[in-house]
């Protein structure tokens, strides 16, 4: 059984899983009070079914620097890395 970490923190045991990962104490407890955390995420495509357009529109939206000269592969790697 989790420790009660006091009305500040909303899910006791995820917060403690997430403090032993080495994760900050405000970082884990806005996961931890977050009610929709631990659901899956959006339904965006993978980057491999997109097109190179929209992987370049995706890296010019965020800010990748040199999009212009990378290949589909690249893309696909810097918005993984980013």
């Amino acid at each position: 059984m989790a420790k009660d970490h006091g009305p500040s923190i909303k899910n006791d045991e995820q917060y403690e899983k997430l403090r032993e990962e080495g994760m900050s104490k405000s970082k884990a407890a806005r996961i931890a009070n977050d009610p929709n955390s631990g659901e899956k995420g959006g339904k965006a495509d993978e980057y491999e079914e997109r097109s190179k357009e929209e992987l370049y529109e995706k890296a010019q939206e965020i800010g990748i620097e040199g999009r212009s000269g990378m290949s589909k592969d690249e893309l696909i790697k810097a918005l993984r890395n980013h």
